[in-house]
């Protein structure tokens, strides 16, 4: 008996040797680390996944309207993402009268599909690492001296090798600028929109659930790339044809399983996971708190207006899900990154380190000493940059007072007037002065009320009670440009310089702005840029050292918005003392968080219907229930929305869409044991595709395994 017993432990603790992930990672698809992957479950090849030679799954995998990922899904170049990342374009097609946000949006043929205005799609042709060519000449020059010769032989690189009219060459450094590739992309820029659910099934739970799990949302759209007849870029043409893909995703509806290997293509925005234990504790004791406190005083107010008007709801849902999104995210870091008592386990790796390389060392104390002496600047260099993320009335300030600056260099062109004026124009697309205003006297209120005096202007106090510098700015209203949002009287003023210039000067938020400004940039910010840069160089030689020192480590690039590969296997959770998430949801918990004419958990009627007869198509799964949403290991972050899931054969089985809330610090710090990416199951995409929109049109697009 004791033989057996003994057999089983060594058969079990085997099994998890081999699945067990080590750590996480966001890999460039040229460097994978594929024997990991393999011992995962991958079954394909890593040529599969990128490759220049043949078609690839790279050539599915597009950056979605500059922030997001989607994948192309047929071959007349269907496009699947995130809801909640065609959000903006669905929000620009609705109105009042015809509102798409709360109905969908189901194209009945390509002669209904929606263009969208400066929406675009990128392909990525070819990744190289260009090290050699950037860093040359680079060694021994000071931060400013070395940052010119890098911009330098990247301008170089660009002009010199050879590309294609519609193709682009960007430069990216990666392991803190010890490495520099370059990426060779295509850009099309006529994306149409094909489909969307109601938010009642695409943004289902809304806020309450954002980062959270359990998870119900159908959080996808669907769009059309266009291109000329050539199959080549081209910008909105009635003539304009369906895009032919080198290559689509298949599309699996096979059982999931625990422990399957999953892994995901995408464009991860930003991740700083070799941070020193010292930049951690900042985050936490100082950067984080700040933005959470500037943005509850925003979502407060933005939500008591879109609560009562049904205008302010559609102008303003794009902006309140942008600035929600990240509040509750830091919130969730804040809690993760203490649970998985993060520092203390960065200085044991900084230990373990420092035992092995004595340069180390010195690097280390110097970064805590300059960590600390920064941590009197951050307070007030982060309420200073929510400032303009939350309020638009000091984001136009910050545009016009640009004019004038450029206006005093001689430099205002009729190019850069023109930049400044589109992005002045988009703002006032969606502005609403009276609610602006109050936002904007609520957070300036918590600046000046948490920021030292000597970060301040000298008329501060004026502005530290929101009740009385909201009528302030009310009065300054009736005479400001800045709040001028008639897009005809807009144009006027720009056309003449010197009287655009004059009432620019006489604009009292750009005065208040300009003044806060300056004391700013002269006590604040150039100090903090002063030690930010000396962290940057210490971070750069760091990095390397770690690389070098660590033997037992394979070592992956932070994120920075350039396509990259994580894997993982489908896994529930343990987030908190005796608490279980299970891997998989299904349509039944839809239905128990259902409550009628409610913002966050209505549900359409014809859902519930199909719910009720149990008309679920070939979509259910072994327990006859539609599968909703899953979990898995895979390392990912902001920009993976609308990323593939993808199974060890390389069929798509998911929408990627959030992270669970416990483990948001994994852009800092990825824990297997608490970090899960969440996705939509791709069969209840197809059900409601099917079954919900009558859509079948769509699908007979797609390839659908089923065996």
């Amino acid at each position: 008996m004791n033989k057996l017993l003994n057999i089983t432990v060594l058969i079990v603790l085997s099994a998890f040797s081999v699945l067990a992930q080590k750590n996480g990672g966001m890999w460039l698809p040229t460097e994978l680390n594929e024997q990991e992957m393999k011992d995962l479950g991958l079954k394909i090849s890593v040529k599969d996944i990128f490759d220049t030679t043949r078609p690839s799954i790279k050539d599915a995998i597009v950056q979605f309207g500059g922030g997001c990922t989607g994948e192309v899904i047929s071959p007349q170049g269907l496009v699947l993402t995130n809801h909640h990342c065609g959000y903006e374009y669905i929000q620009y097609h609705s109105s009042v009268a015809n509102d798409l946000l709360k109905n969908g949006f189901w194209a009945k043929s390509r002669q209904h599909e929606l263009p969208n205005e400066d929406l675009s799609v990128t392909f990525v042709v070819d990744i190289t690492d260009i090290t050699d060519k950037i860093l040359a000449g680079v060694d021994g020059l000071s931060h400013e001296e070395a940052q010119k010769a890098i911009d330098d032989n990247i301008k170089r690189f660009q002009k010199e090798t050879p590309h294609e009219s519609y193709q682009h060459i960007v430069v990216k450094p990666m392991y803190d600028g010890n490495k520099y590739y370059a990426f060779l992309s295509e850009t099309y820029n006529d994306v149409r929109l094909v489909a969307a659910p109601p938010q009642s099934i695409g943004k289902f739970g809304a806020d309450t659930d954002n980062w959270k799990y359990p998870r119900h949302t159908g959080d996808f759209s669907i769009f059309r790339i266009y291109a000329d007849k050539n199959n080549r870029p081209a910008p909105y043409s009635p003539d304009n044809v369906p895009f032919k893909p080198k290559y689509y995703l298949p599309i699996s509806i096979k059982e999931l399983k625990e422990g399957d290997f999953t892994f995901i293509f995408g464009y991860p925005g930003r991740t700083s996971e070799y941070l020193p234990a010292a930049a951690i504790e900042q985050i936490i004791t100082h950067t984080d708190p700040t933005r959470i406190a500037v943005r509850d005083i925003t979502l407060k107010i933005l939500d008591e207006k879109m609560r009562q008007d049904h205008a302010t709801r559609i102008k303003y849902a794009s902006k309140y899900a942008i600035i929600s999104n990240a509040w509750k995210k830091w919130q969730g870091e804040l809690k993760g990154l203490k649970r998985s008592n993060a520092v203390q386990k960065r200085r044991e790796y900084e230990g373990k380190l420092k035992a092995l390389n004595p340069d180390i060392v010195k690097i280390l104390s110097e970064m805590e000493r300059l960590y600390d002496e920064q941590n009197r600047y951050v307070r007030t260099n982060t309420i200073w940059g929510e400032l303009f993320r939350n309020s638009e009335t000091l984001y136009l300030s910050s545009l016009y007072h640009k004019i004038l600056k450029l206006n005093s260099q001689v430099e205002l062109t009729e190019d850069n007037k023109l930049e400044i004026k589109n992005r002045i124009k988009a703002i006032y697309r969606d502005f609403d002065p009276t609610l602006d205003l109050k936002v904007t006297a609520g957070i300036f209120e918590y600046y000046t009320r948490n920021t030292p005096k000597e970060f301040l202007a000298n008329d501060f106090a004026r502005y530290t009670d929101a009740h009385t510098s909201l009528p302030l700015f009310q009065k300054w209203a009736a005479k400001s440009v800045v709040i001028n949002n008639d897009t005809t009287r807009l144009d006027a003023l720009f056309g003449d310089n010197r009287t655009l210039v004059a009432k620019i000067r006489n604009d009292k938020f750009v005065d208040m702005y300009s003044r806060f400004l300056q004391v700013y940039n002269d006590n604040c910010l150039d100090h903090n840029k002063k030690i930010q840069n000396r962290l940057n160089d210490l971070q750069k030689r760091y990095m390397a050292l770690q690389m070098t020192t660590d033997k037992d480590k394979v070592f992956f690039p932070d994120a920075n918005f350039t396509l990259r590969v994580s894997y993982g296997q489908i896994r529930g959770s343990e987030p908190a003392d005796a608490i279980e998430y299970k891997y998989q949801t299904t349509l039944d918990g839809v239905i128990e968080k259902y409550i009628p004419d409610d913002y966050e958990f209505d549900v359409p009627k014809k859902l519930l219907d199909l719910y009720h007869k149990r008309d679920f198509g070939r979509y259910a799964n072994s327990q006859g229930k539609i599968p909703v949403a899953f979990t898995a290991t895979n390392h990912t972050t902001g920009g993976n929305s609308g990323s593939p899931t993808i199974d060890a054969n390389g069929n798509l089985i998911g929408l990627n869409f959030d992270r669970q809330w416990e483990g948001t610090m994994s852009d800092i710090y990825f824990d297997p044991q608490l970090c899960r990416n969440i996705m939509v199951d791709i069969r209840y995409i197809l059900f409601i595709i099917d079954k919900f929109a009558d859509s079948q049109w769509l699908l007979r697009e797609l390839t659908i395994i089923d065996k």
